[in-house]
């Protein structure tokens, strides 16, 4: 049990013993002014009364007071959710951003390398066929250069 509970538990505890303990205390008739007028009423009846409805008053407010504090935690916590899906939406929109981004990304770098690679390539056949050529050269050189040395001897 809370602590402030308790202590609120043992003043109601205290008043209502004392008002059973002096019952006719309470209800003995006295002169009670209300200003323009007087009346023969019990004072203690009065005072206790007032002080029952001060309690119940007390308790209204505390339970309306409690029940506004749990409608704006619950439209607080709507407000949270709705914000916490806005920025999953957000952030899944973002992934999707960078997913798009990173292919486009993929496919720029991939078409540079095989444009290179296709330069690279012709380059090489070149090379390959400027070969080819000089080597056919040679071998004709050579060829000539044997026959005409085959003619000189025979």
């Amino acid at each position: 049990m809370n602590f402030k509970t308790l202590v609120l538990l043992l003043i109601v505890a205290a008043i209502a013993a004392l008002a059973a303990l002096n019952w006719s205390a309470l209800a003995t008739p006295s002169l009670i002014s209300l200003g323009a007028m007087s009346v023969e009423a019990p004072l203690g009846l009065i005072m206790l009364g007032l002080t029952i409805l001060l309690g119940v008053f007390f308790i209204a407010y505390v339970l309306s007071l409690q029940g506004s504090v749990l409608l704006d935690t619950r439209r607080h916590t709507k407000e949270m959710q709705a914000q916490r899906e806005l920025a999953d939406k957000a952030e899944a929109s973002r992934f999707t951003e960078l997913r798009a981004f990173l292919e486009t990304q993929y496919q720029q770098i991939q078409s540079q390398l095989m444009r290179r690679i296709d330069v690279l390539e012709a380059h090489l056949a070149a090379r390959a066929q400027e070969s080819d050529n000089s080597t056919a050269a040679y071998v004709g050189q050579l060829e000539q250069q044997l026959r005409g040395q085959l003619g000189k001897n025979g």
